[in-house]
């Protein structure tokens, strides 16, 4: 699950685990696990954006289609 990192991303990821006071395997596994839950959170909202309303037009959009409309 967690992917191989290179020797500067992990002594990066070491400090920052050391920081919040965490060995280097917790700090992985539980920034695994937040990354999973924040696209797991994520993917429901897609749907809901599409079925938004569409919006209304902006002032360019309206000028040009006064600018179309035949007198």
């Amino acid at each position: 699950m967690i992917k191989e990192l290179s020797a500067g991303q992990r002594a990066y990821e070491a400090r920052r685990a050391a920081k919040a006071g965490m060995s280097l395997e917790k700090w992985l596994t539980r920034k695994a696990r937040e990354e999973k839950s924040r696209a797991e959170s994520a993917a429901p909202q897609a749907p809901a954006r599409a079925a938004a309303p569409a919006r209304k037009p902006g002032f360019f959009a309206r000028l040009l289609e006064r600018a179309e409309r035949p007198l």
